[in-house]
């Protein structure tokens, strides 16, 4: 596979001008993502595309795939080379490179409101586990290149690798990348029925699915099935995942 490093980091997002101040003032982001990885059940990442490298990981079990973060820190990239089959790595690299191909062609102002999700499996004690990672700015230069991304790693709710998609916040038009084809295609967006969205409102209002179910006169098993819909039309595992991706992209 040569260096991956390098053709990780590419000259599509050649970062400029980050001085020392700027690493002063990242140790905030640092202290964010710990503190959010003590309430979450994922595992947070923070590349620094600046030094070619991860800023923070974060300590879960599951994705490190028996490394430590300290470990995890020092592989850099070089943790996917023996994690990640061959050919998803090719993958991983293709969807670098058109993801930030197509992060370069929006307006600068515009570029935090973007995230790519995209699916591949990592090896993890002789077990093979498809995992999704979610990653969106987190610090640019001054010139609107990426300088730190955070990336969120959960385990995919899809069947195979890929997947690849990319978001903008605030709107549910999204884009999909096709690898056969080699190019984007835009997507209406998700639609959710009206009893779909009447259990996500009452369920943000931290109603149980007992509770919900007598509010709308339906059976639970309904509510149930309902949740199961959600989930499945917006890719997540839990009511609060759909709550968070249904206000994020105006489905509700």
């Amino acid at each position: 596979m040569g260096n991956l490093t390098d053709r990780f980091f590419n000259s599509n997002n050649k970062v400029e001008g980050i001085t020392q101040e700027y690493y002063a003032l990242a140790k905030h982001f640092v202290q964010a993502a710990e503190a959010i990885s003590k309430i979450a059940y994922e595992s947070i990442y923070i590349i620094d595309y600046n030094t070619r490298n991860f800023m923070y990981v974060s300590p879960n079990p599951l994705f490190l795939c028996g490394f430590t973060p300290e470990e995890v820190l020092t592989l850099g990239y070089n943790f996917y080379t023996t994690r990640v089959p061959e050919d998803e790595l090719r993958m991983l690299l293709k969807i670098n490179e058109v993801g930030f191909r197509f992060f370069n062609n929006q307006p600068v102002e515009e570029r935090y409101l973007y995230s790519i999700s995209y699916d591949f499996h990592i090896q993890n004690n002789g077990e093979s586990v498809l995992i999704n990672h979610k990653l969106t700015p987190l610090a640019m230069d001054s010139y609107g290149h990426m300088w730190l991304a955070v990336c969120y790693v959960s385990i995919s709710n899809h069947d195979e690798p890929g997947n690849i998609v990319v978001r903008k916040l605030g709107q549910s038009k999204f884009w999909k990348y096709d690898l056969d084809l080699d190019r984007w295609f835009t997507m209406s967006g998700i639609k959710l029925t009206d009893g779909e969205k009447e259990v996500l409102l009452l369920s943000a209002r931290g109603l149980t699915v007992e509770e919900i179910a007598i509010r709308v006169h339906r059976a639970k098993d309904s509510i149930k099935s309902r949740r199961r819909a959600i989930f499945e039309k917006l890719g997540v595992r839990s009511i609060s995942e759909a709550i968070a991706f249904a206000v994020n992209y105006k489905l509700i």
